[in-house]
């Protein structure tokens, strides 16, 4: 495992139980010169709780989640933690009302409810209005730094994890600084792998994070979904006895939007009051621009009356975040009349609020309307149109396809004085090569010569891009030797794009060869060139060779996504290679990729395809070893599966297990265990399955499903006994259902019961069809039973229906 815990028992027993080893955890009064986030102690100790006290919500948060804590155990909230940097005095940790659990966002969380900030109410009146943004820049030269690069070297061979290893990277920590700190997790690829290395840090002997680093880490998972791990963060930062500014919150709160959780974002705000801390105007903004992000423009514009009555006064952001989220609902119009009321409100709008409503109208291709508004820009705000507001709509139209009408506002830009450089330009052309339209963008690159403003490598790539989509790979070969003869080095999105191309036109194996000899032409295969190498090759029936594509990706510490797993496993078990698709799976799983439960299902659906219950039943247990929750879709596959089989006491006792583990069974689950139930003439068993399942999630065809599986299965006095269940409401799918147990009984020679049918069918006021009830009149007639097929026929009569002789010839069938 990456980064293993240290073994040394005195440093588990401080890392477990810190409020029994406090000694551990002294942090220097400055380090490296570096003054951040600590304030005065004084007023550190002044909320003496303020840091610690939200643990209890992030402990009850995760036992409702069922989640384990990887690196830190929860502390009671009974015992003391002493704050050794901050004072002699003893915290307690503070409990309070535990808030509601997880929820997913969208479908826990109402637009009338406005419960999440009516801590908005409590606060001071008089706050402050400062935003009290502390943004965290980098410098440049910190990723540089020659210990930067080399741990971030070593972070890259994790694969290969030795003592060593850890040795020279534990060795190579203690010399950072702060910022280099900062600069390492901010330079790898993949956020998880940069909390990992957060974490191992932190558990180093001699070692102890600066407050910026905290802060640095939730500003890189705040640009991801791993709301999990933010959490986490900000609470090891309570426990450290770190002071957390509402920054700290909003990047928490910016987590939990991502990965969809809206209500669990809101409740941050509950968090920062119960630990004593104020929101400010940064936070309520947060959480505007989260609201609509989740388009929750209604409960955004209440939570801004909220804020105006306790003295926050909104800002230019807060009017830009609203005036996007009228655009994100097609509301142009109330965004032009927001923009109109500002300067009243006291805060003019800027080019960024025209900016946001030029981009809507661009994408639906409005061109006039965008016109307009800038004469309304330049005539009410005073905002004159410059190179930025030009290059912004060349880049807005551009980017929704919309190349003609960039042209245009490049020509008027021109004519009004101002140069395009070769960035709008270069979007000019990407547009235009994605259309297809690759002599328009050979036309763009020529008058960019001609205007001095020479093409670079991002106009070449995308020429070279457009060429492989409409299938030129030849000549796209031709214009990376042209970028070459104009002085600029293909770099590697421009070989990724030529390989895309060779992959899509059957020419796999070449695009293969030219990543192998990348080191030749001087430029790296990145995690996007594996993949398109590997889903050519996986496209042209080529596994092995796709395959070794992906250990080579991962030797190389790049990571394939669990869609681009499944894509090459689900190739493997349909060509019958479920073992290799195994071991691929456990490979990836070995190396630390991100597999999930799909990937599994896949596996399991191949082993059961090839007859192997016991190891697909195998590998479900691995599932749970892995901390992979088996879905429905697995349920059904082994449901399905032991059914095949015979083994149906098996799949009721999985059907069982899957309710009680709280899974909702999908249609294909019901028809599944419909089919298998019928198949053995279980109709018993089967209703009391059902009326569990349905019980759980309601299928309305269930019973319709059974009667038309048991006709199939020519069990038709079972489906006849199951007719009432289907009639008690009169829709069509219940006509067809008894169409379907009529057309049986007609088959069988017993037009007798299809009569009955058809009668109950009348009494419940459904219409049988008239063609079928023909057939079943002429089968009486022939077998003398003509009172009943009279009767048939002049039930149609009483309902209007024209029948297709006249009621005198009824006698005659």
């Amino acid at each position: 495992m990456f980064f293993g815990f240290n073994s040394h028992p005195a440093i588990r027993k401080a890392i477990t139980n810190p409020h029994k080893f406090a000694d551990f955890f002294l942090l220097p009064a400055c380090i490296h010169g570096i003054d951040f986030i600590y304030r005065s102690t004084c007023n550190i100790c002044a909320q003496p709780s303020g840091f610690i006290v939200f643990n209890s919500f992030f402990s009850s948060l995760t036992s409702r989640n069922g989640e384990r804590e990887d690196f830190y155990d929860s502390n009671d909230g009974a015992k003391k933690f002493r704050q050794t940097d901050f004072g002699d005095g003893e915290c307690k940790i503070n409990s309070f009302d535990e808030i509601e659990g997880d929820g997913e966002g969208e479908g826990s969380d109402s637009d009338n409810d406005d419960s999440d900030f009516m801590v908005l109410n409590s606060i001071n009146r008089n706050n402050d209005q400062n935003e009290g943004v502390r943004r965290i820049e980098i410098e440049e030269e910190e990723f540089r730094h020659p210990l930067v690069r080399e741990i971030c070297r070593l972070i890259g061979l994790r694969s290969t994890w030795n003592p060593k290893l850890e040795g020279d990277l534990r060795r190579l920590l203690r010399s950072l600084k702060p910022p280099q700190v900062c600069a390492v997790l901010q330079s790898q690829d993949d956020e998880r792998v940069a909390l990992k290395f957060f974490y191992w840090a932190d558990r180093q002997w001699r070692y102890r994070h600066n407050p910026i680093v905290y802060y640095v880490m939730l500003e890189v998972l705040s640009k991801t979904k791993l709301c999990q791990g933010a959490r986490r963060v900000l609470r090891l930062m309570a426990r450290r006895g770190i002071e957390c500014q509402p920054e700290a919150f909003a990047y928490v709160m910016v987590a939990y939007s991502r990965a969809g959780k809206l209500r669990n974002a809101m409740q941050i705000l509950t968090v920062m009051q119960k630990a004593g801390i104020e929101p400010n105007l940064f936070i309520c903004n947060t959480a505007i621009h989260v609201l609509v992000m989740a388009n929750k423009l209604e409960k955004a514009l209440r939570f801004l009356e909220r804020m105006k009555l306790i003295g926050i006064t909104p800002n230019i952001f807060t009017y830009n975040c609203l005036i996007k989220g009228y655009c994100a609902v097609h509301q142009v119009d109330d965004a032009m009349e927001l923009i109109a009321e500002m300067p009243f409100k006291g805060c003019s709008p800027d080019k960024v609020s025209y900016y946001t409503v030029m981009g809507f109208l661009s994408k639906d291709k409005r061109i006039k309307e965008v016109k307009d508004l800038i004469e309304k820009m330049m005539k009410d705000s005073k905002l004159f149109p410059d190179q930025v507001t030009y290059n912004t709509l060349i880049h807005m139209l551009s980017k929704h396809g919309h190349a003609d009408e960039a042209v245009e506002f490049l020509r008027e830009a021109e004519e009004r004085g101002f140069q395009v450089d070769k960035v709008g330009h270069s979007a000019i052309v990407d547009s235009f090569c994605k259309q297809g339209k690759i002599e328009q963008a050979k036309t763009i690159v020529n008058e960019m010569f001609t205007k001095g403003c020479s093409p670079d490598v991002v106009t070449y790539t995308a020429v070279v891009n457009g060429l492989c989509k409409v299938g030129q790979v030849e000549e796209a070969k031709k214009m990376l030797q042209q970028m070459y003869k104009h002085g600029y080095k293909p770099n590697t999105v421009s070989y990724t794009a030529l390989l895309n191309g060779l992959c899509r036109n059957g020419k796999s194996l070449e695009a293969r060869e030219m990543m192998n000899i990348s080191e030749e032409d001087w430029w790296t295969p990145n995690a996007i060139t594996y993949s398109v190498v590997m889903h050519g090759l996986r496209r042209e029936g080529k596994l092995s060779e796709s395959w070794d594509v992906v250990r080579e990706m991962l030797r190389k510490g790049f990571f394939p996504t669990p869609v681009e797993i499944n894509l090459l496993i689900k190739s493997l078990c349909w060509e019958g290679k479920t073992v290799d698709a195994k071991i691929f799976m456990e490979e990836c799983l070995k190396w630390g990729c991100a597999v999930n439960a799909v990937n599994f299902t896949t596996v399991i659906h191949g082993f059961c395809q090839n007859d192997d219950i016991d190891t697909a039943l195998s590998l479900l247990d691995d599932m749970y070893l892995n901390n992979k929750h088996p879905d429905a879709v697995t349920y059904t596959t082994i449901i399905n599966a032991l059914g095949k089989k015979g083994r149906i006491e098996e799949a009721t006792e999985f059907t069982m297990l899957m309710l009680e583990k709280g899974l909702d069974p999908t249609p294909v689950t019901y028809r599944t265990v419909i089919h298998r139930y019928c198949q053995i003439g279980r109709v018993e068993d089967l209703l009391i399955l059902l009326d569990k399942m349905l019980s759980r999630k309601k299928c309305r065809t269930a019973y319709n499903q059974v009667i038309e599986k048991l006709c199939s299965f020519g069990k038709l006095e079972a489906a006849d006994k199951l007719l009432g269940k289907v009639l008690r409401t009169a829709s069509r799918i219940d006509a067809n259902t008894c169409h379907v147990l009529m057309e049986s009984y007609l088959s069988k020679g017993i037009p007798l019961s299809s009569y009955r049918v058809a009668v109950r069918m009348f009494n419940r006021n459904l219409i049988p069809d008239l063609k079928l009830c023909e057939k079943v009149s002429k089968k009486l007639t022939l077998e003398g039973k003509t009172e009943e097929a009279d009767n048939l026929m002049l039930r149609f009569v009483e309902r209007g229906n024209t029948l297709p002789y006249g009621p005198h010839n009824l006698q005659s069938l």
